[in-house]
């Protein structure tokens, strides 16, 4: 089930907020706890049980991590978690890049094994990470440990966040576990969340998801300079309009449940560095890796040798994390080394040129890397690449940039405006800082209930609905 359905906007959302509204608040967890069973179950029933494994694993390791620590037992406590480290870990090596390794090994060694018949269960790298976290920081004194199941299910199986994100830690919501508060403020703040992410997915993503689609499905030999490099201007603004609208759609559903959830998005597009830009994209994963891979592993206290083999431990990690394929792990690498430069030698310089400047750098080779990110087959994407460097020879601009153009300027336009915190500054000085209070009153609603009208249309007539962040 996606939050850009019919099935879960007029059918699932309603009856579960009716059921929360209901309930005493001692049962609240047990019925999200439930009903995010259920959510998972409608698209993969029998992957269930992988989660709710997961799920009992920490729980219990967190329960004996703690007691062995209370009783000043080290080395029990470490190896319960290694434990939960080794189990999480083969869960998403079993399921995730079992079949990836095996290709790998008949590849090079000349084997014949078989591969696994297993599917990746959706959502696995995002509740995997959770429970992770939370033994992590039970051994590590920062959090309580959490003796409720229910409680501790519920944090794990959480519908808003469980099948992409954001990566909830415990330690960020562990208090709102055991007391939070829905306020009309701030679960009518959940909707109008709710509805921008759905317009950013539904009325953005998926509509330059249509242009994207179309370019490399051509003939890439044939590719212009002008059209290449069109066809990734729209993936990148396709998968943060997809990403981002999913993230805002968890968070404002958490925020109809009492949670909060971290922001996982800051309009990444404006950076004027790519150090800047991993400080805006993602943020909930770049935060995991940071607190429980980077810093254990000296950070950068140790010298700038030492920074650098943790940088490109970090991002090679951060590739696999995103899938079983040699794409991201060049993807990752290819991040570790444009981060080791500009922290050696160009921040400095960035900082000094024109903002336009370092601006262009920046979507340069975020674009670029979103090239390597977007096509696992190395043919596609050598071609690609060719044809964004003009070695296919086939001109600058060619009939079909001016044909595409044509169909999807005014689109790009309101990406570009999107893409930046403008909308939004426009918004605040309109309706927060002015008297009017038909501004308020009347004018946001309406806008909203207007852009949840378009949503609900799209929805209905398109069969183009994919989360891109689902198939990792």
């Amino acid at each position: 089930m996606v939050f850009s359905s019919i099935t879960f906007i007029f059918y699932f959302l309603p009856v579960v907020l009716m059921l929360y509204v209901m309930v005493p608040k001692k049962m609240r967890n047990l019925i999200l706890f439930m009903v995010s069973l259920f959510f998972y179950a409608w698209g993969e029933p029998k992957y269930i049980l992988i989660m709710l494994f997961s799920t009992m694993v920490d729980y219990t390791n967190g329960i004996v991590i703690d007691r062995a620590l209370q009783r000043n037992q080290q080395t029990r406590g470490k190896l319960f978690l290694a434990l939960s480290m080794v189990i999480n870990i083969g869960l998403l090596g079993v399921f995730k890049y079992g079949n990836f390794l095996i290709h790998n090994m008949n590849t090079i060694f000349d084997l014949s094994l078989h591969a696994l018949d297993v599917a990746l269960p959706i959502g696995i790298s995002f509740y995997t990470f959770q429970t992770m976290s939370y033994t992590i920081d039970v051994y590590r004194r920062k959090v309580p440990v959490q003796k409720n199941i229910i409680a501790f299910g519920t944090y794990v199986t959480l519908f808003p966040q469980l099948i992409a994100g954001p990566i909830v830690t415990y330690s960020s919501i562990a208090k709102q576990m055991v007391d939070r508060k829905v306020t009309i403020e701030t679960f009518s703040d959940g909707v109008r969340r709710f509805i921008i992410g759905l317009a950013k997915k539904v009325l953005l993503a998926n509509n330059i998801g249509y242009l994207f689609d179309t370019i490399p499905n051509s003939h890439l030999q044939e590719l212009s300079v002008a059209t290449a490099w069109l066809g990734m201007i729209a993936y990148t603004f396709q998968i943060y309009f997809d990403f981002s609208g999913y993230s805002d759609m968890a968070i404002g559903l958490g925020k109809m449940f009492g949670f909060h959830f971290n922001e996982n998005f800051n309009y990444p597009y404006v950076s004027r560095s790519i150090t800047e830009f991993w400080t805006r994209w993602h943020i909930s994963l770049s935060s995991w890796f940071r607190e429980y891979v980077y810093i254990p592993l000296g950070g950068n206290r140790k010298g700038f040798r030492i920074q650098m083999r943790n940088m490109v431990i970090v991002w090679m990690l951060t590739g696999i994390w995103h899938g079983a394929s040699w794409n991201f792990i060049i993807w990752g690498i290819y991040y570790a080394i444009l981060l080791i430069i500009e922290k050696r030698w160009l921040l400095g310089v960035l900082r000094r040129l024109p903002k336009v400047c370092s601006h262009l750098y920046t979507m340069l080779f975020v674009i670029l890397g979103w090239a390597i990110f977007a096509f696992d087959d190395w043919r596609v994407l050598s071609q690609y690449l060719q044809g964004m460097f003009g070695m296919h020879h086939h001109g600058i601009v060619d009939h079909d940039f001016i044909y595409y153009m044509a169909s999807y300027n005014k689109l790009i336009a309101v990406l570009c405006m999107a893409s930046t915190s403008y909308p939004r500054r426009v918004v605040q000085q309109l309706f927060f800082h002015t008297r009017s209070s038909i501004c308020c009153v009347l004018v946001e609603p309406i806008g909203l209930g207007m852009m949840f009208i378009l949503s609900i249309a799209n929805i209905v007539n398109a069969s183009y609905n994919p989360f891109l962040y689902f198939r990792f």
